[in-house]
């Protein structure tokens, strides 16, 4: 690549024009740019807006936790907001900040740990259903069964008993199209619509009936008021829904589906996670915040997974005032990308990168939790609020599985990697379930 001339303003860059988009092609021209250029490298987008690569943690951690106010949601997120709507996911400003502040108490503590019985629930469903499999000597596409698991969960955690009331009585899941489309294009789009007449109609029933019955995300969202007292929307409602079931599924279900994959190709770490949830999760009776919080392999081989298979490898931001990063002065209108997938990658952050190593994260390892390099569910004000979450689920469903099934890679080759939106496998991955003696 012909190398732009950096001074103060900009940093240096190819002189050609280059794509940035969601794809494979994507992530090895920004290999290739840090490679030649460094961990900040200007490019001009072929339409002729500048942009700007970072792939430096200390910069990146200020641009999205100390200088956060100074950028905006960048380029897309157009896709993604077809689909969701203005939901909290690609909301800015004060409609961003009004969302956060009413949705943030559904998400404390107290309220998700009691959701741990229906993660059991959901948890002892694949047992049943993977106990058929292994004793047929049948194989499981983990992939499909993931995002199966994964969907059902925050499906009964959003509607609670009209899960199966009302979303499961007319036979077929209607929001089932979510875990077996991966294109996010406009026949995904129409589907979502439908679902959210759905949603529509089950918010009118619960407000006729003022239902007080257990709490859900959904109860939660609908009494959620602002500081002048206001709730949502019916549009703003539905659109708040609709991210909560498309994050709240999509995280959890690429997480674990990597997670058994690395889990059969490294029997060490699938030893360590066995010993600790036999210890930790002995009965499902006993199954609490505080044995889940014990479970501190499994949360670094969670994190360890998220490392190298973060659930959104790229996203962007755009300035919306002057600022300095890295020594550079970024103008008003630049378009800032940031790959988790890559600066988890680096190898100047992390020793032998590409390797899948737990004890990373192992209590007194080489970052403080607040200083690593590391941003699978982003960084300051717009962090995951679902993260604790999305933990807690897949501790209980590993924990539980681990203890019944050992898994057997079915095809021993690394996948491919699907790199839209989301980062997936590109293909399903099979794996052959062994039951454990007992």
């Amino acid at each position: 690549m012909n190398p732009t001339r950096s001074d103060n303003r900009r940093p240096p860059g190819p002189a050609d024009p280059c794509p940035i988009g969601v794809d494979a092609e994507t992530l090895a021209l920004l290999s290739e740019l840090q490679q030649e250029f460094g961990d900040f490298v200007a490019v001009t987008k072929p339409n002729g807006r500048h942009a700007i690569y970072i792939n430096d943690a200390d910069e990146v951690r200020r641009l999205l936790v100390r200088h956060h106010g100074k950028y905006v949601k960048g380029p897309g997120f157009e896709r993604v907001k077809m689909l969701l709507g203005n939901g909290l996911i690609v909301s800015d400003g004060e409609t961003w900040r009004r969302a956060r502040r009413m949705i943030q108490p559904a998400f404390t503590r107290q309220n998700i740990h009691r959701l741990i019985g229906l993660m059991i629930d959901c948890a002892e469903m694949r047992i049943e259903r993977w106990t058929r499999v292994a004793e047929a000597g049948e194989r499981l596409d983990i992939t499909q069964e993931m995002s199966d698991f994964a969907l059902e969960l925050i499906l009964r955690c959003i509607f609670g008993d009209d899960y199966e009331s009302r979303i499961l009585a007319a036979g077929e899941n209607p929001f089932g199209f979510l875990s077996k489309e991966s294109e996010r294009n406009l026949r995904i789009v129409l589907q979502v619509r439908e679902t959210r007449n759905l949603i529509l109609r089950i918010v009118r029933e619960r407000r006729s009936r003022d239902d007080d019955g257990p709490p859900d995300f959904l109860s939660m969202y609908m009494t959620a008021t602002d500081k002048a007292g206001e709730g949502f929307s019916e549009e703003e409602l539905l659109d708040e829904i609709v991210t909560l079931i498309v994050a709240g599924y999509e995280t959890s279900a690429g997480t674990l589906n990597w997670a058994w994959y690395l889990l059969a190709r490294h029997p060490a770490a699938e030893e360590a996670l066995l010993g600790e949830a036999r210890r930790c999760l002995p009965e499902t009776d006993g199954i609490d915040q505080d044995a889940l919080t014990d479970m501190v392999y499994t949360q670094q081989m969670l994190e360890e997974t998220l490392r190298l298979y973060p659930p959104v490898w790229i996203f962007s931001r755009r300035s919306i005032e002057q600022d300095e990063l890295g020594g550079y002065v970024i103008d008003p209108g630049t378009d800032i990308y940031l790959s988790p997938y890559l600066l988890h990658r680096t190898e100047k952050y992390w020793a032998e990168p590409e390797a899948f190593d737990p004890d990373r994260f192992a209590p007194g390892a080489a970052y403080k939790k607040g200083e690593r390099p590391y941003f699978p569910f982003s960084l300051g004000p717009r962090r995951c609020l679902g993260e604790y979450f999305s933990f807690l689920e897949m501790k209980v469903h590993l924990g539980l599985l681990i203890q019944r099934f050992h898994m057997t890679l079915v095809d021993g080759d690394e996948p491919e990697l699907d790199l839209g939106i989301n980062l997936r496998a590109s293909q399903s991955i099979f794996l052959r379930p062994e039951l454990r003696g007992h």
